[in-house]
């Protein structure tokens, strides 16, 4: 029987993604480890992976020699990424990982990666193809007072809404220019704010598309969730799938007052996607059957109008057993 390892790279608090990658695995009846990698042995993910590994940081010279490596040694099928800051250098190397060892690496083509690390040019790009995103205030703006009241300001490259305020004054914005180093400011945008997963096989073509209202945020990820069919955010994302030609499971961040706004996206998956998997929405068995070879078809089969609220959890590890 073959094997289907998956290895989840900066694992962190990941502990619900590995488990759907097991859960999945067993409900298809195939042989998958699933390997958790980080550079501290702290990360809380490493204890319920099957297999653990330490790797450099991101920033370490030998980081995707180490991951190569590590790809060859454990037999992956799959690199999956989960934060912002390691997606440049896997799209940077996709090809090299993919040529030197049997893994695929779930990470979108590099110029769709630079457009999402940089929330200028992704506001920008989006413009561009018809989609409405929040004005975006230039410096001669700033300058000659044009701006509006409340705003909204955020590093350009940032992710966790570290560094990003609501500004509602002249006094703020000053003060948040000044220590936020390469920032954005946009006009403030009201409404109803969503997150939506958004799954698409290796040809970019998509599979499920998962409306999440936000309802409550804990350091930018979501900690209450409503699952809605939102007919007109789905087909407007089905649009944006034809212009953008992203691959595995993608995040993209809207808000709707009277029309439709795009935020950002993020090219991984995002802190509440266990929500959508939950749901039915399954992007981990969607990446198992393509890894198998199945060809995959659009649909909507998850529940509708169900609540996802999460909570901590913690986990006791001995010191003997910490991994060094």
């Amino acid at each position: 029987m073959n094997n289907y390892n998956i290895l989840i790279l900066s694992a962190g608090r990941r502990v619900e993604l590995i488990q759907a990658f097991k859960k999945a695995a067993k409900k298809l009846n195939i042989n998958s480890s699933i390997i958790a990698a980080d550079m501290s042995g702290l990360a809380p993910a490493l204890y319920f992976a099957d297999k653990h590994k330490l790797i450099p940081a991101i920033s370490d010279i030998n980081y995707i020699d180490n991951l190569i490596s590590l790809c060859n040694e454990e037999n992956v099928k799959l690199v999956v990424p989960t934060i912002d800051t390691e997606l440049l250098i896997l799209a940077e190397n996709k090809q090299r990982i993919e040529s030197e060892t049997n893994a695929k690496v779930m990470i979108s083509d590099l110029k769709l990666i630079q457009m999402c690390r940089d929330k200028i040019k992704t506001s920008d790009d989006l413009s561009n193809n018809g989609f409405l995103v929040p004005y975006l205030y230039s410096d001669q703006d700033i300058e000659q007072n044009k701006v509006a009241f409340p705003c909204f300001i955020k590093p350009k490259s940032g992710s966790s809404s570290i560094n990003a305020f609501k500004v509602n004054n002249n006094k703020e914005l000053e003060l948040y220019r000044k220590f936020i180093p390469d920032y954005m400011l946009q006009e403030y945008v009201g409404g109803d704010e969503y997150t939506i997963d958004v799954f698409l096989d290796f040809d970019s073509n998509p599979i499920t598309i998962v409306p999440r209202l936000r309802l409550a945020t804990r350091s930018g990820e979501i900690s209450k969730g409503l699952i809605v069919k939102h007919r007109i955010i789905i087909d407007t994302i089905k649009n944006m799938m034809d212009e953008f030609k992203f691959i595995g499971h993608i995040t993209v961040q809207l808000k709707i007052d009277k029309e439709i706004k795009f935020i950002e996206i993020n090219p991984r998956f995002g802190g509440g996607a266990p929500m959508s998997i939950a749901a039915g929405a399954d992007s981990c068995e969607n990446l198992y059957r393509l890894l198998m070879g199945e060809q995959l078809s659009y649909n909507e089969v998850y529940e509708d109008d169900v609540y996802f609220l999460r909570y901590d959890s913690s986990i006791m590890v001995k010191k003997g057993e910490i991994i060094l």
